[in-house]
């Protein structure tokens, strides 16, 4: 289950990759605010919710491409053969249960935070 959870985190990388974030300069003078937070910076990384969006959205597709394949190849299509149809739905069966495994990990994240002593 850890390779599906890395493999998940790496498409986020390249999600955030893709929609244009630019790594920081490392020659960059050093302070203790947190980068983003500070009312001077205009950051045009994509929020946590973006990403998790569009990986979500991803698997969604991997889902549809997996379903449509399956149902091309139960008609008969000449583009659809079975090895196709058998590594899309395996794809999306991973990313699947990859995307639960996340989201679990963040469930349960959260509720150690909100049981944390003040």
């Amino acid at each position: 289950m850890s390779h599906s959870i890395t493999s998940v985190l790496s498409q986020i990388r390249t999600l955030q990759t893709q929609v244009g974030q630019v790594a920081a300069p490392t020659d960059m003078p050093r302070s203790n605010a947190i980068q983003g937070l500070s009312e001077g910076q205009n950051v045009n990384a994509p929020s946590f919710s973006q990403t998790l969006q569009g990986a979500i959205k991803g698997v969604n597709e991997a889902q549809q491409k997996s379903g449509q394949l399956a149902a091309a190849f139960e008609r008969g299509e000449a583009g659809a053969d079975l090895a196709k149809v058998m590594v899309a739905s395996q794809q999306s069966q991973l990313a699947f249960r990859a995307t639960v495994e996340v989201r679990n990990r963040l469930v349960q994240a959260y509720q150690d935070v909100m049981n944390m002593p003040l």
